[in-house]
């Protein structure tokens, strides 16, 4: 019998995502086994499950025509290290490419949707360029560049959705939040910058000073005033209400005719891409000027002694 996520399980999942607790089990079935989503992968492939017993950085289960996508570092908050960025892209790349599935929805595991980047991993990465390499079969789960998704992707927040987790929230195609999620944007606290999107699509759906009342001072802002500045689409009383809200809304999105959905997001994307792109484009070498400053490691040695830092704007 394959392995569906059926009503019964669903409440399973919400109930007990405030605590990373999933209570999971691999189904004796032709499915793929866990860890398929790390294998190289050609188009029209199947996009296997990864169980939350598994111990991976992220899970993957199927309902339907529905992906349930899971960030899965609760001990660390969610925070995004290379090896989950990986994982993230090559899920999506095959979310993409799996005629089967039509809709994604996208959660943490844990206390928190995502904390932001882990910085002192990434590091080394951005320092040698590595993350400006186009690599096969993947796509960017933040959008920044093409190939992009061409199917729909639901993003359910909760906790702390701060960084790199916020800007992996503005990214998704439909926003739900717990009414518990707590967004930021801390870059500029840090000797940092929001290089995932975040000086775009915030700016573009919340208002230039709404943005940067944000983006310039890293005061965090509440799923109620993310609704109310139109970057939430619903809050829900608790992780759990969200998720499953989230869900029935990608079954709504799964029953309609796929080319339709496409063809939607097609004509949306030509209508702000040529604006957005360039932008976009501009992040990887802004984001290096500043790691190569002294303020960013002036941050990260604040950071590891748990005091303010000085900046000198070198």
């Amino acid at each position: 019998m394959k392995h569906h996520i059926t009503r019964r399980r669903l409440l399973q999942m919400t109930t007990l995502l405030a605590s990373g607790a999933i209570a999971s089990r691999r189904a004796n079935s032709h499915m793929p086994a866990a860890g398929t989503v790390l294998q190289d992968a050609a188009p029209h492939t199947h996009l296997g499950e990864i169980f939350l017993d598994d111990g991976q950085k992220i899970t993957v289960e199927r309902n339907g025509s529905v992906a349930l996508i899971g960030l899965n570092r609760p001990e660390a908050h969610n925070l995004v290290d290379p090896e989950m960025h990986g994982m993230l892209s090559r899920a999506y790349f095959q979310f993409e490419h799996d005629d089967a599935l039509r809709c994604a929805v996208l959660f943490g595991h844990g206390d928190s949707f995502c904390k932001g980047i882990d910085v002192e991993a990434f590091a080394p990465v951005i320092d040698a360029h590595s993350d400006r390499k186009v690599v096969p079969e993947s796509i960017d789960p933040w959008g920044k560049a093409r190939p992009r998704l061409t199917k729909p992707v639901i993003v359910v927040a909760h906790g702390q959705t701060w960084n790199i987790g916020h800007e992996l929230f503005l990214a998704a195609d439909i926003r739900i939040a717990a009414s518990n999620t707590v967004f930021a944007q801390t870059e500029a606290t840090h000797g940092r910058l929001p290089a995932s999107g975040s000086t775009i699509r915030l700016v573009h759906e919340a208002g230039w000073a709404q943005a940067m009342r944000y983006l310039l001072t890293g005061d965090s802002w509440t799923a109620a005033q993310a609704e109310r500045m139109g970057t939430v689409q619903q809050v829900c009383d608790s992780p759990a209400d969200a998720l499953a809200c989230a869900t029935s809304l990608a079954d709504k999105v799964a029953a309609c005719a796929p080319l339709s959905i496409k063809a939607t997001l097609a004509s949306a994307h030509l209508a702000i891409d040529s604006a957005q792109d360039p932008a976009f484009a501009a992040l990887p070498n802004q984001r290096s000027s500043l790691y190569a400053s002294h303020d960013f490691e002036e941050g990260l040695r604040a950071a590891k002694e748990h005091r303010r830092p000085v900046f000198s704007g070198t």
